[in-house]
């Protein structure tokens, strides 16, 4: 056993000799994750912080209950449900991207449901969305860069597909980011980006 270990099985006997509440139990669990933190996995991952987040939330609520320091150290513990988190923040993250993308409209301004025409996402089909992000990455044409908001060339369809549909970031953060108002940016991304996403999927095949 490394001297690590060690020292984190004594601070989890002190942590857990003491009620929930109790400061000396926080005090000896604060020190615990300070020690863990450096040996949990890391991932770049939007929703990152928010695995972790709730990785420390199970810990404090089971590490006196359910952790068993014979079945492997408290880092090896966290990370086994740290990566169970971030596969299921990955797998809604899919499913959201493929629900926005399927409320394409068509020309006709109808909702079109595009998801019951996608390959099928457990072949080697590269799923809709990665199709998506190679198309206005390249922006072959320049016209995603070319469609921007008056006065900020920044904002423009390419950066918000990009950063609004395929990385989900939030309207109010691309507001503060950008100093643009959210309505602002919500209607240009509907009437500018919006047209442009449904005339790539026409390409694609995925409706008429």
């Amino acid at each position: 056993m490394s001297d690590l270990d060690q020292q984190l099985r004594e601070l989890l006997a002190k942590a857990c000799g003491h009620p929930p509440g109790n400061p000396a139990r926080q005090k000896n669990l604060t020190r615990i994750i300070r020690l863990v933190t450096p040996k949990l996995w890391k991932d770049s991952a939007a929703y990152y912080q928010d695995a972790l987040q709730q990785t420390w939330l199970y810990f404090c609520k089971n590490i006196c209950g359910r952790y068993d320091p014979e079945l492997g150290s408290i880092a090896t513990w966290l990370n086994a449900f740290l990566k169970r988190r971030l596969q299921d923040f990955y797998i809604d993250t899919q499913k959201r991207r493929t629900k926005e993308i399927s409320s394409w409209q068509d020309k006709d301004g109808e909702i079109v449901d595009v998801v019951d025409g996608l390959p099928d996402q457990n072949g080697d089909v590269e799923p809709i969305w990665e199709k998506v992000r190679a198309w206005a990455e390249a922006d072959v044409t320049g016209e995603l860069e070319s469609k921007h908001i008056e006065g900020h060339p920044e904002v423009n369809c390419k950066v918000l597909i990009l950063r609004r549909l395929l990385s989900e970031t939030s309207w109010k953060a691309l507001s503060e980011e950008f100093g643009i108002p959210i309505p602002t940016l919500n209607s240009f991304y509907q009437r500018q980006c919006m047209p442009r996403l449904r005339k790539f999927g026409e390409s694609e095949g995925y409706f008429a």
